[in-house]
């Protein structure tokens, strides 16, 4: 069954085939057409595009399901889909055995193939698991870290010397992180060790904690991704990452506060993580050495943490985050949250917080795709508010990044690239 949740269910070759077969079927519902069956089948494709087409505005500019922009491949897919099942529906009517057998296969071909595209168009999903929201990562096999281990009095990259045997990649896998003192039930968290980790004589390594966004999965394969990338440039350096569960299994915005609602996030990603993080990882003790990221959700979450507990986190990335807490519905969480209180609610902005204090030695990365219009202002608010604090800041925008895949991609990029200097991971 893992096998089988392991499937790519994106890239070019799955999408190759996928396209190859829904043209097939397609061009054979249209075989030995009469002049009737021509403008019939027009109509019903030309009916279903705009049901298509009316119904995807419904869902971005109405109901504003995603609240994000659809890109135009998006549409394209999804228009597509619906006049694919219309050509289907009217194949249906006055029409021999055969059309209406590849008519019936037809349509659950087209919809599948409609909706690898709008997956592959997002990014990510990579494998059926993860479209399934169920984690196809094997527990990951830790050594327990020696307390007793030195701390080098200089930058990693001018200390370590990597062995001949060192693995070329890093491993991925998971943990269960235990809620001993907050309560909050989460989902087995990504766990990601750098090659540098599995030597016989590791160094102890930087600690990034990443919250993915919601809906979502605490999947270790993007940030492994690019972590493989910068350790194979630098002998194999790299955070060892955890990729936390900020929204648990029912995957809510919990908001990453302490609530009764939700239950103690705050306090699971805080004290929780970073505990078993200290018990369990070989890393470093200090707080130059410690980042919070997230993307989207968990960005949001990240900026959030990075304000309240500066003490422990001196380096944040924000990747397409919101502004605050529960951005996407303020009306329902000031209701819900905070029994109306909106001094309560306002409290837990992380621009609230930045006013009249200072973060000298924090790093900041914000990042937000360019064509991201509700997150883009969100990244400047939140970024310049930021800057004035004290912060050392960078904002970037992805070209064209969306709040997809691509601007997920290219924001653990640019986070890395800021921060590996900082982390002494190179020079």
């Amino acid at each position: 069954m893992n096998d089988l949740l392991k499937i790519e269910i994106s890239g070019p070759v799955v999408m190759g085939i996928a396209i190859a077969v829904d043209a097939g079927l397609f061009l054979v519902l249209f075989l030995r057409p009469s002049a009737r069956w021509v403008v019939t089948g027009v109509v019903g494709i030309t009916v279903a595009a705009l049901v298509g087409w009316l119904t995807v505005w419904l869902v971005e500019d109405v109901w504003d399901v995603f609240h994000v922009g659809l890109t135009p491949r998006v549409w394209f897919w999804a228009i597509t889909g619906f006049a694919a099942v219309g050509l289907c529906v009217v194949s249906f009517r006055h029409s021999p055995r055969w059309r209406k057998l590849v008519a019936a296969i037809s349509i659950p071909v087209f919809l599948l193939v409609a909706a690898l595209g709008i997956n592959t168009e997002f990014g990510l999903n990579k494998t059926l698991g993860s479209a399934l929201g169920i984690s196809t990562e094997d527990a990951i096999q830790l050594s327990k870290p020696n307390p007793d281990a030195t701390i080098p009095s200089g930058p990693l990259w001018q200390n370590w010397q990597p062995p001949a045997n060192m693995p070329a990649k890093g491993e991925a896998g998971t943990q269960v992180i235990p809620a001993t003192e907050s309560g909050f039930t989460a989902r087995p968290a990504g766990i990601y060790l750098p090659p540098a980790a599995l030597t016989a004589n590791p160094p102890r390594l930087p600690l990034y904690v990443l919250l993915m966004g919601q809906p979502g999965l605490p999947d270790p394969q993007y940030v492994s991704a690019a972590l493989d990338d910068f350790a194979a440039r630098n002998n194999g350096l790299a955070p060892i990452a955890i990729v936390a569960d900020q929204i648990g299994p029912d995957e809510n915005d919990t908001l990453c506060l302490d609530t009764a609602k939700y239950g103690n996030v705050e306090k699971y990603i805080n004290v929780d993580v970073v505990n078993w993080a200290k018990a369990n990882l070989n890393i470093l003790p200090d707080r130059d050495h410690w980042t919070i990221a997230g993307y989207s959700n968990g960005g949001q979450c990240a900026i959030s943490f990075a304000v309240k507990y500066p003490q422990m986190w001196g380096n944040v990335v924000d990747i397409s985050g919101e502004e605050y807490p529960g951005a996407e519905d303020p009306a329902g969480n000031l209701r819900d949250i905070f029994n109306g209180n909106q001094a309560a609610y306002d409290a837990q902005k992380p621009i609230n917080i930045m006013k009249g204090r200072q973060f000298p030695d924090t790093t900041a990365v914000f990042t937000v795709g360019s064509d991201d219009v509700t997150y883009v202002a969100a990244a400047k608010a939140v970024s310049a508010a930021a800057r004035e604090s004290g912060m050392s800041v960078t904002y970037y925008e992805v070209p064209n990044g969306g709040h997809v895949g691509i601007a997920l991609n290219a924001g653990l990029t640019k986070g890395f690239e800021v921060l590996y200097p900082r982390l002494g991971l190179s020079r």
